[in-house]
């Protein structure tokens, strides 16, 4: 390539820029590093249609200005009219934003009030839950509304003829959301009214091996799969999202200062900082309870935090924690609330 004047003389422009300014103590201050948010998109919404889906259940469609696309496992964060704020899986085609929610709770109850016409107010689509692409095999386990993040990736390994298996739980077939949007192919449905309580220990095994497991449903179901896969199916790999807060594995009793407020909290060795803060403060704000959404992340004044989350970055674990999940290493904390 031919190197003409105004080239030679946009490098020799170039080469003057790094040493001037590039090296300067002010660039820092000109030219600011813009990090990549991981806390997804504030979106508005129009609630387009609801559907009873199954008992208690109804899905809503949301429709909105070039929303994002979004991946099997993916979920949305929902501020609810109250200004509590939820999170829900995606579970329609992958062109379209659908949640489904079964009436438990105050916050589920908040959207089976919803009417079509109705804004939102969204954050997301983020993914906590992704399918690896890259399995010689699936196997994938719902639980009731678990059938929500688990529905749009049996479509996914069908649409691309992946080797899959879906064994579907529920109370009854009446309570068991999406059933006529299976897609064909070996799907067991066992309603509990019909085959009793789910046994993993039977289901597990329908695993080849390699498979990649996936697994949603409530914490009395999904407890017992990474022990049972080990020791039946040890080359497969476990991928579970629950509804509730994780058990606290190892803890240990501390204190909580909470600096603004004034108050002491002593933090049990099951309880998580959550809460413990909560009953001093039960308007604090929390979504997940399991660490990925960032919603409960408090300032860290002082003391050595372990963490358990899987949101914040290194520079943040610094000086901030997710206390629906992560706790104390030693001694007390001192929070900013």
């Amino acid at each position: 390539m031919t190197t003409t004047m105004p080239m030679r003389l946009a490098a020799a422009a170039g080469g003057a820029y790094r040493r001037v300014f590039a090296g300067s103590p002010v660039a820092p201050l000109l030219s600011r590093p813009n990090p990549v948010r991981r806390t997804g998109y504030d979106l508005d919404v129009v609630v387009r249609r609801i559907v009873p889906e199954a008992e208690d259940v109804v899905s809503l469609e949301l429709d909105g200005t070039a929303l994002p696309a979004w991946q099997p496992g993916a979920h949305l964060d929902v501020f609810l009219p109250s200004g509590r704020q939820r999170s829900y899986s995606l579970c329609g085609e992958m062109s379209t934003y659908r949640i489904a929610v079964r009436r438990i709770g105050q916050g589920s109850r908040e959207i089976h009030e919803l009417r079509e016409g109705d804004r939102l107010r969204i954050r997301g689509p983020r993914n906590a839950f992704p399918l690896v692409t890259n399995a010689p095999a699936y196997l994938f386990i719902a639980g009731g509304i678990g059938i929500t993040p688990i529905l749009p990736m049996v479509r996914f390994c069908h649409e691309r003829g992946l080797p899959w298996r879906l064994v579907y739980f529920g109370r009854s077939r009446s309570a068991m959301p999406f059933l006529a949007e299976l897609p064909g192919g070996p799907v067991d449905i066992r309603p509990d009214d019909e085959y009793g309580v789910p046994d993993l220990g039977q289901v597990l095994p329908l695993a080849p091996p390699g498979a990649a497991v996936y697994l949603c449903g409530p914490p009395p179901l999904m407890a017992p799969a990474r022990q049972i896969i080990r020791r039946v199916n040890p080359t497969a790999s476990v991928h579970s999202e629950r509804f509730g807060p994780p058990s606290v594995e190892g803890g240990k009793p501390f204190e909580i200062h909470l600096r603004r407020s004034g108050k002491t909290i002593e933090v049990g060795a099951e309880e998580s900082v959550l809460a413990a803060i909560r009953r001093a403060l039960p308007g604090v704000t929390y979504s997940c309870r399991q660490g990925f959404c960032g919603t409960c992340k408090v300032r860290v004044l002082g003391g050595d935090v372990e963490h358990r989350d899987r949101l914040l970055t290194d520079a943040e674990r610094d000086e901030e924690m997710l206390v629906c999940v992560s706790r104390s290493t030693s001694g007390p904390l001192v929070l900013d609330l």
